[in-house]
């Protein structure tokens, strides 16, 4: 951290009569955690960090060596502009660090810095794009939806303020938005963050998420990024667009290549596919993210790539074909209930294998998968993704690459988080079995 960007930040504090700082980071799956600190601390937070208990929090420490403290990140320093503007609030996130100053390797933000500098090692800077959908309803007790609008919807989008509103407050937070709509499902939306490098970009989808429930908040209505909240309704996805840049050179692009892709895209794409089995507990890691992974509701199921078609797990968008600055893959299966920190490690971790591994890509499926027979899906050699928590969960356990990926604290910790769902879960007797069963037997 330079002397200036601190200065900087205190300086900022003063001339937009900032008295609160914020500090965020996350727990392991994802929940944003913060304390708030004085603009007098400011110098104290710079210099050592701000300490904490770390055995409270999912996923760090236990108790014999819960000691940690929380870092500000000076460029991520932010007004917070639903806050009133005297005495007002801002927000940074924070890197965990050990007392000693070594980094907490349990930290998800630093399991994604890991992973860049690895790419950074071999050349690569990594952008995403995240398409986070999520739901409005009139309360948190219910799912009763604001609309019954469709995809694009104009007429029955009861929900355009709300929308515009949260834009509007994501970009005085310095986050840039590429457009939003409304998305397939009664009462479902979409804003598309603007391509930008991966750790930024982690940090913008957890304000997303919570910009997003703040506005509906204000507006007395209920957003919620849980994967699938209706039956026999689309569920909520995280489609990551993502492409590896070398300079200012996107080296997924091969303009004498028939679908433009080179051959470091198609080694990526390989290594994501090979892995992606294990990575889905990291980018699907609830129980309720299985009831959206199913066929017919656009949610991927079949390990496969295609252009265009959006049944495969990875597509290759085709809107501007030839332009090497659009040249990008979409990975389909995520929801936006993930850890973003962790799933854009994953994915990164996946494709960085393929390519120093030369794994073969496999042919692209061009027909609907969903609609072949089973043989003919045995016949291609067709995997699946897991179709349940407790299979992911197994899928990773086995998978030596996704340990190295997260770290053992990180991997060992997910695990251990998962399975104590997956146990409540099992144990549950839901209304389901009870309005199904308790007649008959």
């Amino acid at each position: 951290m330079s002397s200036e960007s601190a200065s900087y930040v205190i300086s900022a504090c003063r001339e937009n009569d900032v008295k609160f700082i914020r500090l965020w980071f996350t727990d392991i799956v994802g929940s944003l955690k913060s304390f708030a600190i004085t603009v007098e601390e400011l110098e104290k937070a710079f210099d050592g960090g701000m300490g904490f208990d770390g055995s409270s929090i999912e996923g760090f420490a236990r108790i014999d060596e819960s000691d940690m403290l929380a870092v500000p990140d000076p460029s991520t320093f932010q007004l917070v502009p639903w806050r009133p503007k005297e005495q007002g609030v801002a927000r940074m996130f924070c890197d965990i660090v050990m007392p000693d100053g070594t980094p907490f390797e349990g930290d998800p933000r630093y399991v994604l810095r890991r992973q860049l500098k690895r790419a950074a090692d071999l050349g690569y800077t990594f952008y995403v794009s995240p398409e986070l959908e999520y739901f409005y309803f009139r309360n948190s007790e219910s799912t009763i939806p604001l609309d019954r609008g469709g995809y694009f919807d104009q007429t029955a989008d009861a929900a355009s303020d709300l929308r515009r509103e949260t834009v509007l407050t994501l970009g005085q937070m310095g986050i840039e938005v590429e457009y939003s709509h409304h998305e397939v499902a009664p009462s479902q939306h979409e804003i598309t963050l603007r391509y930008t490098d991966a750790l930024t970009m982690a940090d913008n989808a957890m304000t997303y998420r919570l910009v997003v429930k703040e506005i509906a908040l204000a507006n007395n209505v209920y957003a919620t990024f849980m994967p699938k909240p209706v039956e026999g309704q689309n569920g909520s996805g995280m489609h990551v667009h993502q492409s590896l840049f070398k300079g200012e050179r996107n080296a997924f692009f091969d303009e004498n290549d028939p679908q433009h892709l080179s051959a470091i895209a198609r080694g990526y794409m390989a290594g994501l596919l090979h892995h992606s089995r294990a990575v889905t507990l990291v980018c699907n890691q609830w129980v309720n993210s299985y009831k959206r992974l199913l066929p017919g509701f656009e949610a991927p199921v079949y390990i496969t790539w295609a252009m265009r078609n959006r049944s495969d797990l990875i597509r290759i968008p085709d809107y501007k074909p030839g332009r090497e600055i659009n040249t990008r893959i979409e990975f389909r299966s995520p929801d936006p209930a993930c850890n973003p920190y962790l799933a854009f490690a994953a994915m990164l971790a996946a494709g960085l294998d393929g390519i120093e591994n030369e794994r073969p890509l496999p042919e692209p499926v061009t027909e609907n998968v969903f609609e072949m027979s089973a043989a003919a899906r045995a016949s291609r050699g067709l995997q699946m993704l897991p179709g349940s928590l407790i299979e992911a969960i197994e899928a990773a356990e086995q998978s030596d690459f996704l340990r190295k990926a997260l770290g053992d604290h990180t991997f060992e910790s997910l695990i251990a988080n998962k399975r104590i769902e997956w146990e409540r879960y099992r144990r549950h007797v839901s209304d389901y079995e009870l309005r199904e069963y308790l007649p008959v037997m």
